[in-house]
């Protein structure tokens, strides 16, 4: 299993052949080293639905002619948009045939603001997702804070990798996000959600390095490079 890392929150999991990418933010990312058109994927899932995660969503599930993977509202609003969609809620699992995906809650907001309009569309309940497969597990937290819920998650699932948020701000920053990863009993912990944004600056490497001094490995990817389950 591969990791790719293409900033913000978006990864892509390649498995066998066929990849899933979740809250592809490209376009809108001066930082970003890929463009949209360039993302070869098999499904699209998103955790939740601000800006920051469904810019690329509708265009990258189009050209790619496959679904995009969110609650049932926000798959509403995505099919509006003219792309396949699947739509479905937390404790539901959707198999895509080569991973599965189940949908985890998270504690964040969620909406789509029309500013021309001056109106914000709900977009669901925030989530993340566990996505099991080759006998690996991968938690994608979504956009969160700290709740007492992810040592369930601990307790539920084996995580070999738990894609957690440390920006701060908008979600948890990198001492909540520490607890996280103990409570989730993580193997490793790839850091997503900084430095994108002003007001997410955060030191990486600090992160890493307090995820190490509790025996968890921290991996800090720069955009476009990747890591092997």
């Amino acid at each position: 299993m591969k990791i790719i890392f293409h900033g913000h929150s978006c990864v892509q999991i390649e498995v066998g052949g066929k990849s899933l990418i979740i809250d592809p933010f490209i376009s809108g990312n001066p930082a970003a080293v890929t463009k949209p058109e360039d993302i070869k994927t098999d499904a699209v899932l998103l955790t939740h639905s601000h800006m920051d995660h469904i810019l690329d969503a509708a265009p990258i599930a189009i050209s790619n002619n496959v679904p995009v993977v969110a609650t049932v509202e926000l798959a509403a609003y995505i099919g509006w948009k003219g792309a396949q969609t699947i739509g479905m809620n937390i404790g539901g699992t959707v198999d895509l045939g080569f991973a599965k995906a189940t949908m985890i809650h998270a504690f964040h907001t969620s909406g789509i603001t029309l500013n021309d309009q001056q109106q914000i569309i709900y977009g669901g309940m925030p989530a993340g997702f566990i996505i099991e497969a080759e006998g690996k597990t991968v938690l994608h937290a979504g956009d969160t804070g700290l709740f007492s819920d992810m040592k369930m998650f601990g307790e539920l699932y084996n995580i070999d990798l738990a894609i957690l948020p440390m920006g701060g701000h908008f979600t948890m920053g990198p001492e909540h996000a520490l607890i996280a990863a103990k409570w989730l009993n993580a193997k490793q912990v790839l850091p997503v959600h900084y430095n994108t944004f002003p007001p997410i600056r955060q030191d990486v490497a600090s992160f890493v390095d307090a995820l190490g001094q509790e025996g968890i490995k921290g991996i800090a990817l720069e955009y476009g490079a990747s890591l092997e389950l």
